[in-house]
């Protein structure tokens, strides 16, 4: 079982509990980015009485502990969630021992808008569903299709909620958004931002560091607009807040 950083407890949960309720064995292999969260289930497991190497923790790089794991032999069975091409990996190397892999990989889900909403609370489950838990989960709505009736106000109205979300250290008094997970991540997203204003894009809103924040790998809510659905930020998954 390989989780993913996002919702640790949550997926590792949802795995886990359904193998031992069946009689199986487990080893789970957490994100390196969120591995103390799955050694404390490890913990309340073995409080609680379940016997020793019925679950099994290992954590570790992906090449490291999730490559041997998903290849090995004596493991009969791999579910993973995470990115589409950490999947293509898993699959080739469980190719070899014929073992069945359940795959649980990224999105890029459409939220549609037609012109009989009521605009005020379109926009706040719109921006809900993109900017919760900063865009970092697999069903983030990333995606706008709107009614070109309502579509300029509707856009208006998005930017401007925007530019009020306070962004800062989560621990502070109304924070709405925090840092990204990692370095690696912002960098990632920051890149996207900008490929998609090379291929044509117009950035409304957001797509930077905000000026308060000095340190720490925080980026505003950010809004797109001008896009095509040959350009790559139509196609892929940005997993942030964009």
């Amino acid at each position: 079982i390989i989780t993913p950083w996002n919702y640790p407890l949550l997926m590792a949960v949802w795995k886990v509990a359904p193998a031992l309720a069946a009689g199986c064995t487990a080893v789970l292999k957490p994100s390196e980015l969120a591995s103390v969260t799955c050694l404390e289930l490890g913990d309340v497991c073995k409080e609680v009485g379940l016997p020793s190497g019925v679950l099994n923790i290992v954590t570790g790089l992906g090449n490291e502990a999730g490559a041997p794991l998903s290849s090995h032999p004596d493991v009969d069975k791999v579910a993973f969630t995470g990115s589409y091409a950490t999947g293509q990996k898993i699959m080739v190397a469980a190719a070899p021992t014929v073992k069945p892999v359940t795959l649980e990989l990224g999105g890029k889900s459409p939220i549609v808008v037609f012109d009989d909403v009521d605009i005020d609370k379109a926009v706040e489950w719109t921006l809900f569903g993109c900017f919760w838990t900063n865009g970092q989960i697999c069903s983030a709505t990333s995606r706008l299709l709107i009614h070109k009736n309502i579509a300029k106000e509707f856009v208006d109205r998005m930017v401007a909620w925007s530019k009020n979300i306070k962004v800062s250290d989560p621990l502070e008094e109304g924070c709405r958004l925090g840092p990204v997970v990692s370095e690696g991540q912002y960098e990632k997203i920051k890149k996207f931002v900008a490929n998609a204003k090379t291929e044509g894009a117009t950035i409304l809103t957001g797509g930077v560091r905000p000026k308060h924040l000095e340190k720490g790998f925080f980026i505003e809510p950010t809004i797109i607009t001008d896009i095509n659905t040959s350009m790559e930020i139509w196609r892929e998954e940005v997993f942030g807040p964009v």
